[in-house]
Parts: C-alpha cells; structure tokens; sequence
C-alpha cells in the first residue's frame, strides 16, 4: 500500500516554486523518520489531485528526488523511498528532571507495585515457552476469524460496527451466551442477567467494586490468581485467604464474618484441583449460613478434554447468591479481552453502570466478530481442535516429567493446559526461572500466587499451550538438569 495521500501537505509559508516545495516536503519526511525506506508514494496523479497543482510539477520533484537518491522507480509500480536514502538522525533522549510536584503526596491510591504476573512479550521466540495462556498460531483458526471480522465491517453490520451501546451489550452474542454457552455448564439466564466485560480480570474488578467497602470481609483462595488479590486490596476491605487442598478451597475454615467468597471450583488457579460436587453442595451451604455470595470464575472448562466437566457452581445454586465469571479471551486469545458476567438483575444492573462510568462497553466490532465466530460453528471447531492438541501434549508432558524424576503438586482431573509443580525445598524457582531463561526455557514462578509475607519459593507452574509436543521432552529435561545444578 501506498503512504495515504492525506499525509501530505504543502506548508502555506513555504518558499520557492511548487516543485521545489513538493520536493523539500517530501525530503523532509523521509529525515524525519516519517516516511522509511521501501515505503510507496501515492502516485503522481493521486498526489497532484491531493495538492492541487499539475501532474507534471509532482513528475518533475520526483524525478530530482530520484536523481538525490531519495526516490527510486519500480516501472509501472510507482515511486519508493530509496534504501539509499538519507538515514534520518538519531536523537538521545531528554535527560531526566525532577518535576516541581510531589508525587508521594499527590498520589491519592496507589495501584503500582502488586503482585500481577509478567511475561516475556516475546516469549515465542524461546524454544521451550512453557507459559501459561497465550495463543498457539498453529492451533488458531486465522482463516475464519479473519472472514468473521470482515462479515463485522460489512453494510448489514454497520450498525453494530459504530453505534454507542451506552451501557448496553451486542444482542447477537448475549443471544448466544445465553441459549449456548452457559447451558454447556448447567447454567440458564436471561439477556438481563448477563453483562459483557473485557475479558475475566475486568469483570472481578467490577464485582469487587459493586460487592465490597471497607467495611466488608472478602475470602479468596490460597494461592490463587495474583491479579484478584491485587483487585481486592484496590477496594480496601478485609482480605482473608484460606489455603486450598487437593479438593480446592474447604468451606469449613472460611470464616463466619465473610460477605463475598471469590474460588475457582472447576480449575482452581493455579493448583487446577477440581472440587468435587459434594463439597460445591457444602460451600453452598456455607455460603447461605452466612448470608454471603460466591464469585465463580470459570476459567478454561472448555479445555476439558479427559473427561467432561463438571456442572458449574451456579448451576447449583437456587438462592442467586453465586455470581458467574466466563471469557472468550482464555479459549480464543488473550488480546480478545472479551468475558462477561452472570448473575442476579440488581447486581448486573449496577455493574452495567460502573462498567459504562469506566469504559462505556466493550467495542461493537469485536462483540459482533465474536458473535459470528461463535455462531458459525467456528468456535466448537477450534475448542475440539485444541482440546486434542493439548491431549497429546498432555501425554509427552506426563511421560517426560516421571522420565526426569520432577515432581507434580497439582494436576487437573479434568484436563486444562498446566501443571502445578512443586521444586525440592531450598530451590528459589525466581532464581531457577533466569537461569532457565538463559537456555531458552520459560517456566513462571510460582510464589507470587501465595499470599502473604512468608510464601513457598519452590513451587511453579508449567504449561503446554504455547509449545509444541516435540519441544516438550527436551525442554523438561533442560529443567531437570538445571534442578540438580541448582545450588
């Protein structure tokens, strides 16, 4: 594609003849850094039309630029900027001042500094990426999200496409989540019930905002999913995290002074322990003697490829006191950010407001764009498509992990794309992970998902989402070696 058109401009003070100003103006982009070698004019016909001048005057300035080696003329292509071309000048950046403002007292809440988990933004160049919940291009559908994504920008959808919702949701895909997508986990709701979030963080972060005061005592599991901690300090109430067994969080220790329960009962993050059914009908009872509400999140059920998955919290729930969290953004990509919210009318009706305070909705493209992936069967087809992938996977991961004598503290009855691993005493998995990184081999750390001043050192999390099964055994074995090293 051509640099666009509009991007060029004639500057009204500008000296000398048209064609000396067309010259100097283009010349200027490119010393600028703004237009960068192998990049196409518009052509002369298109560029005249843009300025007002004949196409002979831009003919003329871009055959002196061509003559400057600014320019170079592919025959009937058009005009590109010459790699010859003057390189534009590197500029160091400003040196740090001190501004006259006092940050430590300006800043009224302070949000920095939690304990949220980070990632290598290029983690795909490692060979051994055992990381947690990013796309495989190998597994994704390109093709028909692509096709989706134009079916969004057609003429029939432009309403969808540029329309403020306000507080309101794309009634496509509501009609969907509600008559597919929450059935598949015993689950029915009406178009009201249900809010549209951007992805399941945010949709945590506005139950946290709509549940909680200062006053209130929220219960959250231990370890667990770092940014909900992070969430919950943001609302400053009591937090008291209970330590989860191999069934998941036990209702038993939860103390009686609790107003909202946030668990993981299908996949607990990150030990992926499911939790039995008898004792989901027991935090249900828990929960109603206490009067408080349950935050379900429901992360990655779709990846039950073992067996199927078990019915969801609130489908058990006959009160309305569990308040159901789903995302696309696991299953499809995490750059989705699309989730939503299930729970009562009066609940919904104020997350929908604090949700359109904050960011209005969720864009109407994306929305629509999902909807038809969803709707199309495109969503199924890819869900069966990595469930198997991940089987395989799986399987190497298992056999490869009892090879080399590593040892697994949790793994998911049901599937998933993980295991919780457990390193000997005295092992800092902080310290492991950099040494591991210097041989391309990418595992997360696992105390940042304790809570708490004394946290284990020794656990982590490796996942198979992101790495092909024949990578695995090599890459558990770099593991393996650099375990009976460590100091």
């Amino acid at each position: 594609m051509a640099l666009p058109v509009e991007t060029f401009f004639l500057h009204p003070e500008a000296q000398g003849t048209l064609q000396q100003q067309i010259q100097q103006m283009i010349a200027q982009g490119i010393l600028s850094g703004r237009f960068r070698q192998k990049e196409k004019l518009p052509s002369t016909r298109k560029l005249a039309a843009h300025l007002g001048v004949s196409r002979i005057t831009v003919t003329i300035a871009y055959t002196e630029l061509q003559a400057n080696d600014y320019l170079v003329s592919r025959g009937r292509s058009g005009y590109y900027v010459s790699e010859n071309a003057p390189a534009p000048p590197e500029f160091a950046l400003p040196a740090r001042r001190l501004d006259a403002v006092d940050w430590s007292r300006a800043i009224g809440q302070r949000f920095a500094g939690g304990a949220a988990l980070t990632k290598p933004q290029d983690w795909n160049r490692y060979r051994y990426p055992f990381i947690y919940g990013q796309a495989d291009a190998s597994l994704f559908d390109h093709a028909n999200w692509r096709l989706c994504a134009l079916q969004a920008l057609g003429q029939r959808d432009f309403t969808a496409l540029t329309t403020d919702y306000g507080d309101q949701d794309d009634a496509q895909l509501i009609e969907f989540i509600a008559r597919h997508t929450l059935p598949r986990r015993g689950i029915t709701a009406r178009p009201e019930q249900i809010l549209i979030t951007m992805g399941a963080q945010n949709a945590l972060w506005l139950t946290a905002q709509v549940l909680l005061t200062q006053r209130r005592r929220a219960v959250l599991e231990d370890p667990c999913y770092p940014a909900l901690r992070d969430i919950l300090s943001h609302t400053r109430c009591h937090v008291t995290p209970v330590r989860v067994d191999h069934e998941g969080l036990p209702p038993a220790v939860i103390p009686a002074s609790t107003d909202v329960i946030f668990s993981t009962p299908s996949h607990q993050c990150p030990t992926t322990a499911t939790m039995p059914i008898d004792r989901r009908r027991a935090l249900l009872d828990r929960a109603r003697e206490m009067d408080a509400l349950i935050v379900e999140d429901d992360y990655e059920f779709e990846m039950s490829f073992l067996k199927p998955p078990s019915p969801a919290l609130k489908s058990l729930d006959t009160d309305g006191r569990v308040i159901y969290v789903g995302s696309f953004s696991k299953s499809l990509f995490p750059g989705l950010r699309l989730g939503y919210l299930v729970g009562s009318e009066p609940f919904i009706r104020e997350a929908r407001a604090l949700r359109a305070a904050v960011l209005r909705h969720a864009p109407g493209h994306i929305q629509r764009t999902a909807s038809y992936f969803l709707s199309l069967g495109h969503y199924d087809a890819l869900i069966r498509r990595t469930g198997n992938a991940l089987h395989e996977r799986r399987i190497v991961m298992e056999k490869a992990i009892a090879d080399h004598g590593l040892t697994i503290a949790g793994r998911g009855a049901y599937g998933g794309s993980s295991f919780w691993m457990r390193a000997p005493e005295g092992v800092n998995t902080d310290d492991f992970a950099r040494r591991l990184q210097a041989r391309s081999v990418l595992i997360e750390p696992g105390h940042g998902f304790f809570a708490g001043r004394t946290r284990p050192a020794n656990f982590y999390r490796l996942a198979y989402s992101s790495i092909p099964a024949g990578r695995i055994a090599d890459g558990v074995r770099l593991i393996a070696e650099e375990l009976q090293s460590a100091p």
